[in-house]
């Protein structure tokens, strides 16, 4: 039932599950995919939750004050997010970037009043293309910045509340969506916590679901590859990164790399099919799960997540013809 509520904030979630038909067929596969539409949360990503996950468990814990300043690491969602939820709770943000992500979440995170930071990249990175060592980069400056300014820092890649926001919302709405007739769930990860809330809130349900982690081809290190492309075009996750705490203890069965032309060639697919206007990492998403259907598991049923939205990449080659 509709109602009127009390802030944006309460907008957050719920999002609807799309089954891509017309996609699987231009592809030529068979079975389903069914898409969790997280860029229509306000924030247009899927981690709008995260933020209001975080900031939450920070005021229930104690551990953020009224009026303080909030600090964060992000390519620009996280932040999105958090400048969101700090506008309607009362907290100044600060967003520290790379320079590489793309200006569109820089002048979103501002709009909404936030402030940026916009940290260099090494010499060797290219604009549009952030790789771990680009990060490591942001990781300092944000360290210092919260220092300098006795800020709470959200630190996405730490805080329960990233991943519980997903065990308790985005995988429940799934499972509820589908009546539990589902196969697979595929995740291009960045933290880690939209594959660690989803898959603990998929298997309690059903421990034969299978649950795959994407990540770009040549910077899987999640998977134990080796890392020979670590500037890929996947924004938003890819980093390299081995040693995420929120895939400690967490089931996975396979790891499934992507390229960066067929993450967009995935995405450009499913905005032409579909209407449905995903940003890269979405593509990784539905390429992925197109590898499954291609494979053994041809006539399942596999949920992706659509992780933000393709206006946050117009500056990009996403959307080049």
């Amino acid at each position: 039932m509709s109602r009127v509520l009390n802030s944006v904030v309460e907008a957050i979630g719920n999002t609807p599950l799309v089954q891509l038909d017309r996609l699987t067929r231009k592809a030529g596969v068979t079975g389903t995919i069914l898409a969790k539409l997280e860029y229509l949360n306000p924030g247009f990503s899927k981690k709008d939750r995260a933020a209001q996950g975080i900031i939450a468990e920070a005021e229930r814990a104690g551990m953020l004050k009224p009026g303080q300043t909030v600090v964060e690491l992000t390519s620009g969602n996280t932040g999105t997010g958090l400048a969101i939820i700090c506008a309607v709770r009362g907290y100044p943000f600060v967003a520290v970037m790379s320079k590489g992500n793309s200006p569109e979440r820089a002048r979103m995170i501002k709009a909404l009043g936030g402030e940026v930071l916009l940290v260099d990249q090494l010499p060797d990175s290219r604009i549009g293309e952030v790789s771990g060592g680009d990060l490591e980069l942001v990781e300092q400056a944000a360290a210092e910045l919260t220092r300098e300014r006795d800020a709470f820092r959200a630190d996405q890649f730490q805080r329960d509340g990233n991943w519980l926001s997903h065990y308790h919302g985005t995988g429940p709405e799934i499972w509820d969506a589908t009546g539990g007739t589902l196969d697979v769930f595929v995740d291009f990860i960045g933290t880690g916590g939209t594959y660690a809330g989803v898959t603990r809130a998929l298997k309690e349900r059903n421990a034969a679901i299978r649950c795959y982690v994407v990540e770009p081809q040549g910077a899987a290190a999640a998977a134990g590859e080796k890392i020979t492309n670590p500037n890929h075009p996947i924004q938003g996750g890819g980093y390299a990164m081995a040693d995420l705490i929120f895939l400690k203890d967490v089931p996975v069965d396979g790891y499934l790399q992507v390229s960066g032309d067929a993450a967009r060639d995935a995405t450009r697919l499913l905005a032409r099919s579909e209407g449905i206007f995903g940003g890269f990492s979405s593509g990784a998403n539905v390429a992925a799960a197109l590898q499954l259907l291609a494979g053994d598991l041809a006539g399942k049923t596999i949920a992706v997540v659509i992780c933000d939205s393709g206006l946050k990449y117009l500056s990009t080659n996403l959307w080049d013809s």
